[in-house]
């Protein structure tokens, strides 16, 4: 596994971009479909307004392309890779604004957190991915 991780940052980047678009997809079409059972023990009442968490799934899918474009390619598309991480910071921290600042929903403060969790794994890797491509002169 160490050999691995050594070896190929390049694969290890793809990875970590997959898990996060898988992510995001079955996040995406959760907000989507928003099942009740599922928006209830989220902490959302019978009245929320569906619209906007239905446009959250929206852009979900949407980055869901982008983390699937940087996984496939990530020379071609670092571009997309850089911005996935600054759209992960963003995240983080406007959900862990609004979850103190705000309204305190558990479910806010998870996704904050994994989102600040997803983030670093893309930008590590990311890093990695760049260091072995300058010293092997592709870069």
């Amino acid at each position: 596994m160490k050999t691995f991780l050594i070896k190929y940052p390049d694969k290890i980047l793809s990875m970590v971009l997959w898990v996060v678009a898988v992510h995001s997809i079955l996040m995406g079409l959760a907000l989507i479909s928003q099942p009740t059972i599922l928006m209830e023990w989220s902490g959302f009442n019978a009245g929320y307004e569906r619209f906007f968490p239905a446009q959250g799934g929206v852009f979900h899918l949407l980055m869901a392309v982008a983390y699937s474009l940087g996984a496939v390619n990530p020379e071609k598309y670092q571009f997309l890779i850089v911005f996935s991480v600054i759209v992960k910071a963003v995240a983080t921290v406007f959900l862990l604004i609004y979850c103190f600042a705000v309204e305190f929903n558990w479910v806010i403060l998870v996704s904050g957190i994994s989102d600040g969790v997803m983030g670093i794994a893309i930008f590590i890797a990311f890093r990695r991915y760049i260091y072995f491509q300058t010293i092997n002169g592709r870069v």
